[in-house]
C-alpha cells in the first residue's frame, strides 16, 4: 500500500549507483565485450538481411510489374503475397530476437548487472 509519507530522516533509501570508473571498468572487460558481441552477431546480419529483402520487395513493385501482377490463386497476386510475407517476416525477427535475448543476452547482462550492483 502506498502512501504520501516522506521517507524516514537521516535515512537514504536509493540504492547505491555505480561510479564513472565502474561504468568504464565493465565496458573495458571481456565479458561486456562478449556480451556486446553476442547482440551484433545476431542483429546485424538480420537487419541487413530485412533490409536486403524490403529494398528487394520495393524493387520488384517498382520495376517488375509484369511479374508482381502475376495472379497465385484468385485475385490474389504475387505483390500481395510478398507484401504480407514482409509481415510475417517482421513477425518472426521479433520473435527470433527476444529467444536470442532471453537465451543470450540477459543472462550475460543480469551477471554484469549483479556484479556491478554488488560492488557499489
Amino acid at each position: 500500500m502506498a502512501t504520501d509519507a516522506p521517507p524516514p530522516e537521516g535515512r537514504d533509501t536509493s540504492p547505491a549507483q555505480p561510479t564513472a570508473e565502474a561504468f568504464n571498468t565493465v565496458q573495458a572487460s571481456a565479458e561486456f565485450a562478449d556480451l556486446r558481441r553476442s547482440f551484433r552477431s545476431f542483429a546485424f546480419p538480420l537487419t541487413v538481411g530485412f533490409v536486403a529483402w524490403y529494398l528487394l520487395y520495393v524493387l520488384l513493385c517498382n520495376y517488375a510489374g509484369g511479374f508482381m501482377s502475376t495472379k497465385v490463386v484468385g485475385n490474389i497476386n504475387v505483390a500481395l503475397v510478398l507484401g504480407l510475407a514482409q509481415f510475417a517476416t517482421t513477425f518472426l525477427i521479433a520473435w527470433l530476437y527476444s529467444r536470442h535475448a532471453a537465451t543470450k543476452l540477459d543472462p550475460k547482462a543480469e551477471a554484469i548487472k549483479s556484479r556491478m550492483e554488488a560492488d557499489a
